[in-house]
């Protein structure tokens, strides 16, 4: 009876994961596609939303807010969105993803493309119908490591307390 369980048990934890990507999917083909309404459709109606550089957004006038932020943006570039997933986790009727958004936007007027690498975490809850629905974004802009292998120092060094 145990095996049972844990092979549906494992059967929902892959359903759920592949839900999430795809969802994940439909966010970045929101992007390539200039369609803030495939974007929207993954969202849960208490969205809580904290872009780097952009205020606080809570529910339907947050949604609002991004839908019209989406819309401006799509008239003035062409977006190109990649996701790299780092890691899905599953806990009961809530998960979470975590990874980078690397996005290149091309300015309509002929301009240089742009180019950002974010770090990103989302918070993705079930609702009452089942689906996965992003409840939770944060993001911010990616930064290289300031240190290169060589400056930092030994473990030894440390236990002996020079640098």
């Amino acid at each position: 009876m145990t095996l049972t369980a844990t092979r549906g048990g494992q059967r929902q934890e892959m359903d759920d994961l592949y839900a999430i990507n795809a969802a994940k999917s439909e966010f970045r083909e929101g992007f390539n596609l200039a369609d803030p309404s495939r974007m929207l459709a993954i969202a849960d109606p208490d969205l809580v939303n904290f872009s780097d550089g952009q205020p606080s957004e809570f529910g339907e006038s947050g949604l609002d807010a991004l839908k019209t932020r989406l819309a401006n943006l799509f008239e003035r570039f062409t977006a190109k969105l990649s996701v790299i997933v780092i890691e899905i986790r599953l806990q009961g009727d809530i998960a979470y993803d975590y990874g980078w958004h690397d996005l290149t936007l091309t300015p309509k007027d002929g301009a240089e493309p742009i180019r950002h690498r974010d770090r990103y975490v989302d918070i993705w809850r079930r609702n009452k119908e089942g689906n996965w629905k992003l409840w939770m974004y944060m993001d911010n802009q990616d930064v290289a490591d300031p240190f290169r292998p060589e400056q930092i120092p030994s473990a030894g060094a440390q236990v002996h307390g020079s640098f």
